[in-house]
Protein backbone atom coordinates (compact mmCIF):
# COMPACT_ATOMS: atom_id res chain seq x y z
CA UNK A 1 0.00 0.00 0.00
CA UNK A 2 1.30 3.67 -0.53
CA UNK A 3 0.00 7.16 0.09
CA UNK A 4 -2.35 8.84 -1.85
CA UNK A 5 -1.58 13.00 -2.24
CA UNK A 6 -4.26 15.07 -3.73
CA UNK A 7 -4.28 17.85 -6.36
CA UNK A 8 -4.97 21.15 -4.41
CA UNK A 9 -7.30 22.27 -6.52
CA UNK A 10 -9.59 23.45 -3.14
CA UNK A 11 -8.40 24.74 -0.01
CA UNK A 12 -9.46 21.39 1.55
CA UNK A 13 -7.85 19.23 -0.81
CA UNK A 14 -4.51 21.07 -0.57
CA UNK A 15 -2.71 18.83 2.79
CA UNK A 16 -4.90 15.61 1.92
CA UNK A 17 -2.49 12.35 3.03
CA UNK A 18 -4.70 8.93 2.21
CA UNK A 19 -3.99 5.60 2.26
CA UNK A 20 -4.43 4.40 -1.23
CA UNK A 21 -6.76 1.06 -1.37
CA UNK A 22 -6.28 -0.03 -4.60
CA UNK A 23 -5.19 -3.24 -4.03
CA UNK A 24 -8.32 -4.47 -1.28
CA UNK A 25 -10.94 -6.42 -2.63
CA UNK A 26 -14.31 -4.90 -2.93
CA UNK A 27 -15.99 -7.80 -2.45
CA UNK A 28 -19.46 -8.25 -0.23
CA UNK A 29 -19.49 -8.63 2.95
CA UNK A 30 -19.97 -11.92 4.47
CA UNK A 31 -23.40 -12.05 6.00
CA UNK A 32 -22.69 -14.56 8.35
CA UNK A 33 -19.70 -13.17 9.84
CA UNK A 34 -21.18 -9.56 10.44
CA UNK A 35 -23.56 -7.81 12.52
CA UNK A 36 -25.06 -4.01 12.97
CA UNK A 37 -23.95 -2.09 15.65
CA UNK A 38 -26.35 0.41 16.91
CA UNK A 39 -24.90 4.16 16.59
CA UNK A 40 -25.88 5.67 20.28
CA UNK A 41 -24.34 9.02 19.10
CA UNK A 42 -22.24 9.33 22.42
CA UNK A 43 -25.36 8.62 24.27
CA UNK A 44 -26.29 6.29 27.50
CA UNK A 45 -28.87 3.65 28.66
CA UNK A 46 -30.65 6.66 29.29
CA UNK A 47 -30.29 9.04 26.19
CA UNK A 48 -27.96 11.56 28.06
CA UNK A 49 -24.93 12.80 26.73
CA UNK A 50 -21.57 10.65 28.45
CA UNK A 51 -19.40 11.04 25.41
CA UNK A 52 -19.22 14.34 23.10
CA UNK A 53 -18.23 14.59 19.38
CA UNK A 54 -19.64 11.61 18.41
CA UNK A 55 -22.48 10.90 15.92
CA UNK A 56 -23.65 10.18 12.50
CA UNK A 57 -21.32 9.33 9.99
CA UNK A 58 -21.61 6.51 7.50
CA UNK A 59 -23.34 2.77 8.07
CA UNK A 60 -21.73 -0.04 8.69
CA UNK A 61 -21.40 -3.48 9.74
CA UNK A 62 -19.13 -4.81 12.40
CA UNK A 63 -17.28 -7.34 11.31
CA UNK A 64 -17.06 -10.81 13.47
CA UNK A 65 -12.88 -11.16 13.79
CA UNK A 66 -11.61 -15.00 14.85
CA UNK A 67 -9.33 -14.03 17.16
CA UNK A 68 -8.63 -17.27 18.69
CA UNK A 69 -8.57 -19.84 15.58
CA UNK A 70 -6.48 -22.77 17.46
CA UNK A 71 -6.42 -25.58 15.23
CA UNK A 72 -8.02 -24.38 11.63
CA UNK A 73 -6.64 -24.13 8.60
CA UNK A 74 -7.72 -22.81 5.29
CA UNK A 75 -6.48 -20.46 2.57
CA UNK A 76 -6.77 -16.30 2.31
CA UNK A 77 -9.50 -15.30 -0.57
CA UNK A 78 -9.16 -11.80 -0.42
CA UNK A 79 -7.72 -8.53 1.97
CA UNK A 80 -10.02 -6.35 2.68
CA UNK A 81 -11.45 -3.47 4.30
CA UNK A 82 -12.80 -2.95 7.89
CA UNK A 83 -15.04 0.86 9.14
CA UNK A 84 -14.45 -0.38 12.36
CA UNK A 85 -10.60 -1.60 12.85
CA UNK A 86 -7.09 0.76 11.26
CA UNK A 87 -6.11 -2.57 10.63
CA UNK A 88 -7.02 -4.64 7.38
CA UNK A 89 -8.61 -7.85 7.21
CA UNK A 90 -8.91 -11.53 5.72
CA UNK A 91 -11.04 -13.51 4.52
CA UNK A 92 -10.41 -16.96 4.92
CA UNK A 93 -12.00 -20.20 3.40
CA UNK A 94 -11.60 -23.29 5.27
CA UNK A 95 -11.97 -26.34 3.58
CA UNK A 96 -12.59 -29.00 6.12
CA UNK A 97 -15.20 -26.91 7.77
CA UNK A 98 -16.73 -25.53 4.54
CA UNK A 99 -17.09 -21.98 6.20
CA UNK A 100 -15.58 -18.81 5.51
CA UNK A 101 -14.51 -16.28 8.49
CA UNK A 102 -12.32 -12.94 8.75
CA UNK A 103 -9.05 -13.13 11.11
CA UNK A 104 -6.83 -9.63 11.35
CA UNK A 105 -4.72 -9.63 8.30
CA UNK A 106 -0.63 -9.49 8.83
CA UNK A 107 1.81 -7.33 6.89
CA UNK A 108 2.51 -9.23 3.73
CA UNK A 109 -0.48 -11.80 3.69
CA UNK A 110 -1.84 -12.32 -0.26
CA UNK A 111 -4.78 -13.59 -1.76
CA UNK A 112 -4.05 -17.20 -2.27
CA UNK A 113 -1.74 -17.75 0.79
CA UNK A 114 -2.01 -21.20 3.20
CA UNK A 115 -2.38 -20.38 6.65
CA UNK A 116 -2.49 -22.33 9.33
CA UNK A 117 -3.03 -23.05 13.43
CA UNK A 118 -0.01 -24.85 14.59
CA UNK A 119 0.25 -25.48 17.82
CA UNK A 120 2.74 -28.10 18.30
CA UNK A 121 6.54 -28.80 18.01
CA UNK A 122 6.65 -31.18 15.63
CA UNK A 123 5.22 -29.16 12.53
CA UNK A 124 6.55 -25.59 13.16
CA UNK A 125 6.96 -23.62 9.78
CA UNK A 126 7.62 -19.87 10.22
CA UNK A 127 5.65 -18.21 7.73
CA UNK A 128 3.42 -14.96 8.49
CA UNK A 129 -0.07 -15.26 9.19
CA UNK A 130 0.45 -18.81 11.17
CA UNK A 131 -0.72 -18.96 15.16
CA UNK A 132 1.42 -20.66 17.28
CA UNK A 133 2.05 -21.17 20.85
CA UNK A 134 4.71 -18.30 22.25
CA UNK A 135 6.88 -21.09 23.71
CA UNK A 136 7.29 -23.07 20.25
CA UNK A 137 8.89 -19.62 18.25
CA UNK A 138 12.03 -19.03 18.83
CA UNK A 139 13.82 -15.49 20.78
CA UNK A 140 13.77 -12.10 18.82
CA UNK A 141 10.75 -12.80 16.50
CA UNK A 142 7.26 -10.35 16.35
CA UNK A 143 4.39 -11.48 16.59
CA UNK A 144 0.80 -9.80 16.76
CA UNK A 145 -2.53 -10.76 18.68
CA UNK A 146 -1.09 -11.91 21.96
CA UNK A 147 -4.30 -13.74 22.84
CA UNK A 148 -5.78 -14.23 26.35
CA UNK A 149 -8.83 -17.24 25.47
CA UNK A 150 -9.60 -16.80 29.36
CA UNK A 151 -10.25 -12.97 29.01
CA UNK A 152 -11.41 -13.00 25.42
CA UNK A 153 -9.07 -10.14 24.84
CA UNK A 154 -5.30 -9.23 23.29
CA UNK A 155 -2.42 -7.60 22.50
CA UNK A 156 -1.23 -5.95 19.24
CA UNK A 157 -3.83 -5.40 17.24
CA UNK A 158 -3.77 -2.52 15.83
CA UNK A 159 -2.45 -0.78 12.39
CA UNK A 160 1.11 -1.30 12.20
CA UNK A 161 1.34 -2.79 15.99
CA UNK A 162 3.87 -5.68 16.85
CA UNK A 163 5.89 -7.53 20.01
CA UNK A 164 8.73 -9.14 19.80
CA UNK A 165 9.91 -11.89 22.31
CA UNK A 166 12.48 -11.30 23.79
CA UNK A 167 13.43 -14.28 26.75
CA UNK A 168 11.99 -17.87 27.95
CA UNK A 169 12.08 -19.56 31.10
CA UNK A 170 10.26 -22.53 32.08
CA UNK A 171 6.67 -20.70 32.52
CA UNK A 172 7.00 -17.88 31.34
CA UNK A 173 7.92 -15.59 28.13
CA UNK A 174 8.87 -11.79 28.23
CA UNK A 175 7.52 -9.86 25.20
CA UNK A 176 8.39 -6.16 24.56
CA UNK A 177 5.01 -4.61 23.47
CA UNK A 178 4.66 -1.36 20.73
CA UNK A 179 4.50 0.79 23.67
CA UNK A 180 8.43 -0.16 24.75
CA UNK A 181 6.66 -1.88 27.76
CA UNK A 182 8.12 -5.21 29.07
CA UNK A 183 5.07 -8.18 29.72
CA UNK A 184 5.09 -11.42 31.12
CA UNK A 185 2.83 -14.21 28.96
CA UNK A 186 2.46 -17.65 29.63
CA UNK A 187 4.46 -19.93 27.54
CA UNK A 188 1.10 -21.42 26.34
CA UNK A 189 -0.71 -18.06 24.84
CA UNK A 190 -1.44 -17.83 21.39
CA UNK A 191 0.41 -15.23 19.17
CA UNK A 192 0.28 -14.77 15.17
CA UNK A 193 3.64 -14.45 13.54
CA UNK A 194 4.56 -10.97 11.74
CA UNK A 195 3.09 -7.31 12.28
CA UNK A 196 -0.21 -6.02 11.65
CA UNK A 197 -0.96 -4.65 8.16
CA UNK A 198 -2.20 -1.05 7.12
CA UNK A 199 1.07 0.42 9.20
CA UNK A 200 0.76 3.50 6.49
CA UNK A 201 -2.26 4.47 8.81
CA UNK A 202 -0.66 7.01 11.43
CA UNK A 203 0.32 9.59 8.60
CA UNK A 204 -3.11 10.01 7.19
CA UNK A 205 -4.29 13.59 7.25
CA UNK A 206 -7.42 14.31 7.20
CA UNK A 207 -7.47 17.64 5.61
CA UNK A 208 -11.45 18.50 5.87
CA UNK A 209 -14.29 18.74 8.58
CA UNK A 210 -16.65 16.65 6.10
CA UNK A 211 -14.25 13.36 6.05
CA UNK A 212 -14.56 13.84 10.35
CA UNK A 213 -18.11 13.93 10.16
CA UNK A 214 -18.16 10.60 7.75
CA UNK A 215 -16.11 8.81 10.66
CA UNK A 216 -18.69 9.27 13.15
CA UNK A 217 -17.39 12.95 14.46
CA UNK A 218 -18.75 16.05 15.74
CA UNK A 219 -17.29 18.72 16.08
CA UNK A 220 -15.40 20.44 19.07
CA UNK A 221 -16.35 23.86 20.28
CA UNK A 222 -13.48 25.48 22.79
CA UNK A 223 -14.70 26.45 25.97
CA UNK A 224 -13.91 30.33 25.25
CA UNK A 225 -16.49 30.33 22.69
CA UNK A 226 -19.34 29.37 24.97
CA UNK A 227 -21.75 31.28 26.80
CA UNK A 228 -20.86 31.57 30.50
CA UNK A 229 -23.36 29.45 31.70
CA UNK A 230 -22.46 26.14 29.33
CA UNK A 231 -18.60 26.49 30.02
CA UNK A 232 -16.40 27.89 32.65
CA UNK A 233 -14.20 30.11 30.28
CA UNK A 234 -17.31 30.94 28.44
CA UNK A 235 -18.02 34.87 28.18
CA UNK A 236 -16.05 37.49 26.88
CA UNK A 237 -12.88 36.77 28.53
CA UNK A 238 -9.88 34.76 27.15
CA UNK A 239 -9.64 32.40 29.69
CA UNK A 240 -8.58 34.07 33.13
CA UNK A 241 -8.23 31.35 35.27
CA UNK A 242 -6.50 27.53 34.61
CA UNK A 243 -7.89 25.22 31.73
CA UNK A 244 -10.73 23.37 33.11
CA UNK A 245 -13.17 20.90 31.75
CA UNK A 246 -17.18 22.23 31.74
CA UNK A 247 -17.38 20.96 35.74
CA UNK A 248 -14.39 23.02 36.76
CA UNK A 249 -11.83 20.21 36.80
CA UNK A 250 -8.26 20.96 36.36
CA UNK A 251 -7.06 19.75 32.60
CA UNK A 252 -3.41 20.37 32.66
CA UNK A 253 -0.64 18.85 35.04
CA UNK A 254 -3.12 17.12 37.07
CA UNK A 255 -2.27 13.11 36.82
CA UNK A 256 -5.54 11.82 35.46
CA UNK A 257 -3.82 7.84 35.27
CA UNK A 258 -5.01 5.17 37.67
CA UNK A 259 -1.61 2.90 37.97
CA UNK A 260 -2.75 -0.33 39.46
CA UNK A 261 -0.20 -2.77 40.27
CA UNK A 262 0.40 -5.80 37.62
CA UNK A 263 2.81 -8.70 38.35
CA UNK A 264 3.44 -9.24 35.14
CA UNK A 265 4.37 -5.75 34.03
CA UNK A 266 8.55 -5.55 34.66
CA UNK A 267 9.29 -2.63 32.87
Amino acid sequence: MSLLFKKPVTSSLRHVCLVKKTDLSKSKILKTQSIFLKNNAGRNNQGRLTSYHKGGGHKKRYRLILFNRSDLFGVVESIEYDPYRSANIARIFSESLNKHFYILAPEGLKRGHFISSQIKKSEINLKVGNLFYLDSLPLGVFVHNIFFPQRKTGFARSAGCSAQLISKDHQYCRVRLASGQHRLFHLKTTATLGLVSNSLKRQITIGKAGRSRWLNKRPIVRGVAMNPIDHPHGGKTSGGRPSVTPWGRLTKGQPTRKRKFNKFFIK
